[in-house]
């Protein structure tokens, strides 16, 4: 019952999803196809478009084939180049989740030891500087947004130090920066999790008897402490690297990397909108992925968690 309601829930999210990116089009001011092609297109040109893409057909039959296109992989095409947008989808996602992936998985190695280690570090009220220091500063990196970290690593290890190309996708080098701005916040973040959920545990019966007979400080933080704070950290990080798909955009932008950010960006700027309708919807359907699949693997590891739900 679990899974099926979670499958319920992943379709009619869908569902909202693709009535809002379809509404996107219906929702602008005039005539899109004007909009895109300029004020001085001839009338000619605008009505072949519009009747090449639909638009002249009534409301619930565009969404038909708009549904029909979305689940054959046809996401319409381009206004300006004609090219089909699910080309431009498949040829663009791979650097999105190439980053998408690798600041997630640099997050939680950076969060995962920093947490643990402030958590052991401050129990019973110990060490009050540490733990000053831990929440200041993992409050103030998750309060920066993302494309801020990626103007200021610009300027300081590209612009001033000449370490790192400042953009473009060129080689091993070109990931650090616009990996590094994606995950410091979600680092700080997990970390701050981490600590939480890792002090819980120390407290707990299970560490009193571990210490009570004696066991290693290092056994009984790695193999009884760490997996039991790390359920709710995965499903973070679950959620987060939904977040950081869809959250690229302003980054992929600063570093002009060529990902679904970047072109998204190009087709809300030149008003070429089944190409930012599509990526829209991709980015959501991701999204709903993720999350669904984090749920599923949620309950997989603490099953508790179904019973709650229940």
């Amino acid at each position: 019952m679990f899974v099926l309601r979670r499958l319920l829930r992943f379709a009619a999210g869908l569902a909202a999803l693709m009535v809002a990116t379809f509404a996107m089009i219906h929702l602008i001011p005039g005539d899109p196809v004007r909009a895109a092609l300029g004020p001085q297109a001839p009338p000619e040109l605008i009505a072949a478009r519009r009747a090449a893409l639909g638009l002249d057909d009534p409301l619930v039959q565009q969404f038909l084939d708009y549904a029909g296109g979305v689940f054959t992989g046809d996401f319409g095409t381009s206004f300006l180049s004609g090219e089909p947008v699910g080309q431009i989808v498949m040829d663009r996602l791979p650097n999105t989740l190439s980053l998408a992936v690798l600041a997630t998985l640099v997050s939680l190695l950076v969060a995962v030891p920093l947490g643990l280690w402030a958590a052991i570090r401050t129990e019973n009220g110990r060490n009050r500087g540490t733990e000053l220091g831990f929440t200041t500063g993992t409050g103030a990196a998750v309060a920066v947004p993302e494309f801020l970290y990626a103007i200021g690593l610009v300027v300081v290890f590209a612009v001033v130090l000449g370490w790192l190309p400042p953009a473009g996708k060129d080689g091993a080098l070109s990931y650090v920066l616009p990996v590094a701005a994606l995950s410091i916040g979600p680092a700080a973040l997990i970390a701050r999790l981490v600590r939480a959920e890792t002090a819980r545990e120390l407290g707990s019966d299970y560490v009193r008897l571990a210490r009570a007979k004696r066991l290693p400080a290092l056994r009984v933080h790695l193999r009884h402490v760490l997996p039991n704070a790390l359920t709710a950290t995965l499903t973070t990080g679950g959620l987060l690297l939904g977040g950081l798909i869809a959250g690229s955009v302003l980054v992929e932008f600063v570093f002009a990397w060529p990902g679904l950010g970047m072109r998204m960006t190009e087709a809300i700027t030149q008003k070429d909108f089944p190409v930012a309708q599509g990526v829209i919807l991709v980015y959501g359907a991701i999204v709903l992925v993720v999350n669904t699949g984090v749920d599923l693997a949620l309950a997989v590891l603490d099953p508790k968690s179904t019973i709650k739900e229940s």
